[in-house]
């Protein structure tokens, strides 16, 4: 992409250049009167201002189009971005919701089955005979 860049620019600069000493050329070698050969130099430099002014407005007009399609892009990024990280976020919450249950569920089964054996060992206790 950035040779591609470099290449345009390098082209355009080559074109404009081209053309200027081209037709400067062409003028200052053409059998004219002094006062016809101001007058074809103006007229080729304001063609030359001409088509610069229009290579100006084409290459803002593809700058804004550049622009607008980045922010375009940037914006459905983000919205994927911030799609992606709720439904995320949503499956997380249930699956710690989902493990907190079952961890729960597995200690009070651990402390109904050690309870009656708690029970068992303190009758014991109290029924020891005291020294």
């Amino acid at each position: 992409m950035s040779d591609n860049h470099i290449n345009t620019k390098d082209f355009v600069i080559g074109t404009l250049v081209g053309s200027i000493v081209g037709a400067s050329v062409a003028l200052i070698f053409a059998p004219k009167s002094g006062k016809e050969l101001r007058t074809d130099i103006n007229q080729s430099a304001s063609q030359v201002k001409d088509r610069a002014g229009e290579w100006a407005e084409v290459a803002q007009e593809k700058g804004s189009d550049w622009k607008d399609k980045a922010f375009t892009t940037t914006a459905e990024i983000k919205k994927r971005a911030m799609d992606t990280t709720s439904q995320l976020s949503k499956e997380v919450s249930k699956k710690t919701k989902d493990i907190t249950k079952t961890v729960s569920d597995k200690l009070k089964q651990n402390s109904e089955q050690t309870a009656p054996e708690e029970t068992a060992d303190v009758a014991k206790i109290e029924e020891t005979p005291k020294v």
